[in-house]
């Protein structure tokens, strides 16, 4: 692909969202009273903003032009938050985390695997450098504590030590040979001078003209190269990804390679060079000094202009209001708060309005004394809900149609029309840079002057009506503040880190991606709601839910913000489906740490309540810095179990040991209330036994509960379970060997079972016989005879 392409994608994708975002200006205000017509138009607009997600993802992660990778990126959250507000609402109207619209599908003649949620690449490529650094602490750490151990080295095949030996031998033989030409070139040298000693050489002259002559050549053939590169650019006959791939490589090294291979090698080396090039330019873009010239130029005259407004809203305000007004705190805004566009009439209108609430709200409660809230909120209540279903369905208003319509407007006014044709290198427009620039510059300039002029509204205060600042109070108060926190709080975030991961509270993720989690789409499910029978989830609707509800919101700050967001994650399904294979691709797919709160795990670490919550306190605090974060909890039913089992207890007064599961149950709540929506943390818990716990705080702390089923006939079958993993280990599937049987028979066992299964049989003096001995499927029925499969009756206490 070039340039060109993924512009053309990136325009395709726009227009989509515009046609996206007047549909639902049409159709999503009115009230719709039938809930089958809502929720066929809420599906139809989740696929569309899908499409426009890939799109986009791919456009964004594939331009190099930086401006052009801003806009799209705020768009890019727009829509992901979009289709998180579309998730919702299809949820509450059928009561139900999994949807089946595969007659949609077949209307838009799309495939399942159009609507598989796509996992932005920004979310690692932007942080690649920090998360590097992180896994190498973190290495460092667990093996000075010896938790870790030196990665042990891998295995060789015969045919890589075969392949080994030969490069090593002509490594060694390559020096004796190019020894011995050289002897063989200094002999013939003597030789020549000996019977040429009496002719002369030849003269100065002669040697320079060959020189030339070889010089002159050279440069012509690069100037000839050059002038036929820029004209097939020109022509637009090659891309300037491919252009930069023949500046960067030269034909001749390609020679000596056989046919077969040159090929592959071009296409490996033309997706190095691009990448190449988009590290490039976006290096060029961040060294621009478009900023600092500026705040130069700039500066001054912001800094005295913004002061110039804020002290002539302090004497308004006094003309009106009788007194100096507060300074807006930080949190509030600062001086954006008080130059907010507000005459001071309004200004006066709002303080007057504020009064009037006062009063109001101290008649009311005078009024309200012998009364309960309960009461009356159920008189108020009731009425509400009776009209909103007497109306029917509406769309709840969303956080993210404006950031779409805003970065929308701002491709209309910029880009759509924008002539590209000589911008090879896809470079940075300084005018853009200038507006953008602009804005960081002055809000750097007003928190300086908000220091200033706050400083200066209190010595106005002091000299002209004699208050004293509330300021002083309010440090002793948060003084005394400090003083009551933990122990904790003069510590670093390094020192904690290091303290968690020492005591295996955080433990590295494994390398796993979502993708990794194979299975295929159910195709029954709208059959099976037809007739009344709620089917079982497949492992790619599993597998959609989790890069909804834990992968996007972790990955993206201002979707989190937002979107409607669950703090909490419950993962439920029989021993063997992959629950923890999901909390590793999660922090996989986000670079998040791992966080791991297991009963099993703090058992003996962090005694007594005391020690519990500073554990707790540590978590968060790290959590929260270093976000984003995952906090799992497996066995979590353990926590909100009815009883603590016999053997625990027996275990906890033998050993003097601190072994109770339930210790965590009252602090969970706590720690959930403690996040705020710019923290992303998220809490997993992992169970295969759900139905053991005391269900009413167990469903308090997860809002979120998701059922991973056995896998059905369709993901064992195919490219999927079987031959997945015979492949990943090492088998050979031939004739012999039916996939088809063992995909019917393995009905009833998880994945887990089936991964045992398979390695049970292919040992290492097995795959050594494999090329006289093909595998068969008997050998791997016995291995799966002797587990236990998952019953139905365990499926329908599940559900």
């Amino acid at each position: 692909f070039s340039i060109s392409t993924y512009n053309r994608m990136w325009t395709d994708a726009q227009k989509d969202l515009d046609i996206q975002l007047r549909r639902e200006r049409e159709e999503f205000l009115q009230p719709e009273k039938d809930r089958v017509k809502a929720f066929k138009m809420l599906a139809v607009s989740y696929i569309k903003y899908m499409q426009i997600f890939r799109n986009l993802e791919t456009a964004h992660d594939q331009l190099v032009h930086q401006q052009k990778r801003t806009v799209i990126r705020q768009v890019l959250d727009g829509v992901i938050g979009r289709i998180l507000e579309m998730k919702k609402e299809m949820v509450e109207l059928e009561n139900s985390e999994f949807h089946y619209i595969d007659n949609i599908l077949e209307d838009l003649k799309l495939l399942p695997e159009d609507v598989e949620v796509p996992i932005p690449r920004y979310f690692i490529k932007e942080r690649l450098e920090v998360l590097q650094q992180r896994e190498k602490i973190l290495d460092q750490i667990l093996l000075n504590a010896g938790l870790q151990t030196e990665k042990p080295v891998k295995a060789m095949t015969s045919e890589e030590a075969i392949k080994m030996i030969a490069v090593a031998e002509r490594a060694h033989q390559g020096p004796c040979q190019a020894a011995f030409m050289k002897q063989i070139y200094h002999e013939e040298k003597r030789e020549r001078q000996t019977k040429h000693e009496v002719q002369t050489g030849p003269s100065p002259d002669d040697a320079a003209t060959c020189i030339q002559k070889v010089w002159r050549g050279y440069i012509q053939r690069k100037k000839t190269e050059k002038m036929r590169e820029e004209e097939m650019i020109f022509l637009g006959m090659v891309s300037i990804s491919f252009n930069s791939y023949l500046l960067f490589s030269p034909s001749c090294c390609f020679q000596s390679l056989p046919p077969h291979l040159r090929a592959t090698s071009i296409s490996q080396m033309h997706a190095g060079q691009v990448n190449a090039l988009q590290g490039d330019v976006q290096a060029r873009h961040e060294e621009v000094s478009i900023k600092d010239k500026l705040r130069e130029t700039e500066g001054l005259d912001i800094k005295e202009t913004l002061q110039d407004q804020i002290g002539q809203c302090f004497i308004e305000c006094r003309h009106i209001l009788g007194k100096f007004p507060d300074y807006p705190t930080k949190e509030a805004g600062g001086s954006m708060a008080i130059l907010s566009q507000k005459t001071p009439e309004q200004v006066l209108e709002m303080a007057l309005q504020k009064k009037a609430q006062k009063e109001k709200k101290e008649k009311g409660k005078e009024k309200t004394k012998g009364k309960t809230t309960q009461k009356t909120g159920k008189k108020v209540s009731l009425p509400a809900v009776k009209a909103d279903k007497e109306e029917g369905w509406k769309m709840a208003p969303s956080n993210f149609l404006s950031i779409m319509e805003e970065g929308n407007s701002q491709y209309k006014a910029v880009w759509q029309n924008r002539d590209e044709g000589w911008d090879f290198l896809q470079d940075h427009d300084p005018e853009l840079i200038k507006e953008e620039k602009r804005e960081e510059v002055e809000e750097e300039i007003r928190v300086q002057v908000d220091e200033l002029m706050q400083q200066k509204l209190e010595n106005l205060k002091l000299a002209v009506d004699g208050e004293k600042s509330d300021k002083q109070k309010k440090g002793r108060k948060s003084e005394k503040v400090r003083a009551a926190m933990m122990s904790l709080a003069h510590r670093t975030i390094d020192s904690l880190y290091e303290e968690l991961a020492e005591e295996g509270l955080l433990i590295k993720a494994k390398t796993v991606n979502l993708s990794d989690y194979v299975g295929k789409y159910s195709y029954l499910g709208t059959t099976l709601r037809q007739v009344d029978i709620e089917p079982m989830p497949s492992l790619a609707d599993v597998r959609q839910l989790i890069a909804l509800y834990g992968i996007l919101p972790l990955g993206s700050q201002i979707v989190h913000e937002k979107a409607p967001v669950a703090k909490a994650l419950l993962l439920a399904g029989p021993a063997g489906v992959g629950k923890k294979m999901l909390v590793h691709a999660i922090c996989t797919e986000t670079g998040a740490n791992l966080f791991d709160l297991s009963a099993s795990n703090i058992a003996g670490k962090y005694p007594g309540k005391n020690g519990l919550q500073m554990m707790l306190h540590m978590v968060l605090k790290v959590a929260k810095q270093l976000q984003p974060s995952v906090v799992w909890i497996g066995d979590t039913e353990k926590i909100f179990s009815k009883a603590v089992q016999k053997a625990e207890e027996e275990a906890s007064c033998s050993f003097f040991i601190p072994m109770n599961p339930k210790r965590l149950e009252k602090m969970l709540p706590k720690f959930l209330k403690a996040l705020k929506a710019q923290d992303r943390v998220l809490l997993v818990g992992t169970t295969n036994r759900p139905f053991d716990a005391n269900l009413k705080p167990f469903c308090k702390v997860y809002q979120k509960i998701i059922l991973i089923p056995r896998p059905d006939y369709a993901s064992r079958f195919g490219k999927y379970l079987w031959k997945h993993i015979i492949l990943q280990n090492g088998g050979e599937i031939t004739h012999l060997l039916n996939i088809s049987c063992l995909a019917k028979l393995s009905d009833g066992f998880t994945q887990g079972q089936i991964v045992q299964a398979v390695q049970a049989v292919l040992s290492e003096l097995r795959l050594l016989q494999m090329t006289r001995k093909p595998l068969r499927t008997a050998e791997f029925m016995t291995a799966l005879a002797r587990q236990d499969p998952v019953y139905k009756e365990e499926e329908e206490t599940f559900k």
